[in-house]
């Protein structure tokens, strides 16, 4: 990208909303790197790997926007005000999350809350997560075997929100991958649900924690003794949730993580 071919002809600037993967730098797409090395001001979240961040313009504004369990840097409404601030004196203002903006990533509040203040906005695809964490720990999501069919959802909602709760019972069987975004912290009360569902405990279900990270760990087990194991082990957030019979293919695919 020609950093000078994104000057707006009006006054205001234009805020991308990028994607920035898993982690890995090199899942990040050559759109949102260019975008970052032509950026005036890079507001940024918490799960935005250190590699990524160092592909930013060393001359633009850095500010980090990261929000994770009780830990919130900025709340909602002030990055999205700092975003439309930002587009009053500066050209290309990057809005870069973890995975991809419209995948749990609240991107699309952003870009509706920006669309009714008048800023010209974009958004830029990231890999989410939940395909990229099972992917390097040797888990397919589908298989012709094993799933044809993939379930992602969060394991963590906000309050207020248009629905009182996930409906787990559809969940346990909609799909045969169930993929489970923001849910170590609510594992028991999920497996509860599941189970109460009809979903066997001895269904498998892998953790895939900094999925694509050098430091990525996984925990592999079934539904009735994932939790202990958890406590155990004192496995933490962040981390994906695999649930169904592709977690099988662990065992024999793990060793082929990319490098």
């Amino acid at each position: 990208m020609n950093c000078t071919q994104t000057q707006e002809q009006k006054n205001l600037g234009k805020v991308y909303l990028v994607g920035a993967g898993p982690g890995d730098p090199g899942l990040m797409t050559l759109k949102g790197k260019s975008l970052l090395e032509c950026a005036d001001v890079v507001i940024y979240d918490a799960l935005v790997s250190p590699a990524i961040l160092a592909m930013i313009n060393p001359q633009a504004e850095k500010i980090n926007a990261g929000k994770r369990m009780g830990r919130h840097s900025l709340l909602q409404d002030e990055t999205t005000q700092l975003l439309i601030d930002k587009a009053q004196d500066h050209t290309i203002i990057v809005r870069l999350k973890g995975g991809d903006p419209f995948i749990f990533g609240r991107g699309g509040e952003e870009m509706a809350d920006l669309v009714k203040a008048g800023i010209s906005v974009e958004v830029v695809p990231g890999i989410t997560s939940g395909i990229a964490a099972p992917a390097y720990a040797g888990i397919p999501l589908t298989h012709r075997l094993h799933s044809s069919s993939v379930t992602f959802v969060t394991g963590h909602e906000s309050a207020g929100k248009y629905r009182p709760k996930v409906n787990w019972q559809a969940i346990a069987h909609g799909s045969e991958t169930i993929v489970i975004y923001m849910g170590v912290h609510n594992l028991s009360h999920i497996i509860e649900e599941l189970a109460a569902a009809g979903l066997s405990l001895e269904t498998p279900i892998a953790l895939v924690r900094w999925g694509t990270r050098p430091d990525q760990e996984e925990l592999i087990g079934q539904l009735g003794t994932i939790v202990e194991q958890v406590e155990q082990t004192k496995f933490d957030a962040p981390a994906i949730a695999v649930i169904g019979s592709v977690v099988n293919m662990h065992d024999i695919l793990s060793g082929c993580r990319p490098v």
